[in-house]
């Protein structure tokens, strides 16, 4: 089972999809990418995903263009501007889903409320990760 998660910078929700569901199963290949990947992962990210005991500091920011060719058996969205910007694979996609989720890193006020939207985006996004988990991944 091969999947990539999708999102515009890969610094932030798909590199939380991604810590997530390689948490759950170990036996299945989980890629992150960018249609527009930053190079480097969010420092937030790193760090509300260790409050959960998953490390993704050994994550890599990467472009999409890195995965064009290869075959998925899933390609999720999870943010808006990854969904419509989705390059053709020239490698067979078998499904593509688009689960989109809020970008805590667009969070403004203060340090508190901040950090409260990166917990609230990671609870929701392990949340809907877990449920597709369960619904096509578990039972297959």
């Amino acid at each position: 089972m091969k999947i990539l998660i999708l999102c515009t910078g890969n610094s932030c929700r798909s590199q939380m999809a991604h810590g997530f569901l390689q948490s759950f199963d170990e036996n299945i290949e989980v890629c992150s990418a960018g249609t527009e990947a930053s190079g480097k992962l969010n420092e937030k990210v790193v760090m509300v995903m260790k409050e959960m005991d998953i490390d993704i500091s050994h994550h890599t920011s990467d472009s999409v263009e890195k995965y064009l060719e290869e075959e998925w058996d899933y390609v999720i969205t999870v943010c808006g501007g990854a969904n419509e910007a989705c390059p053709v694979f020239l490698g067979e996609v078998k499904h593509r889903l688009h689960i989109g989720f809020d970008d805590p890193s667009y969070a403004v006020g203060t340090d508190e409320f901040i950090w409260s939207e990166f917990k609230r985006v990671r609870d929701e996004i392990k949340e809907a990760v877990f449920k597709f988990y369960n619904e096509n991944i578990k039972r297959s």
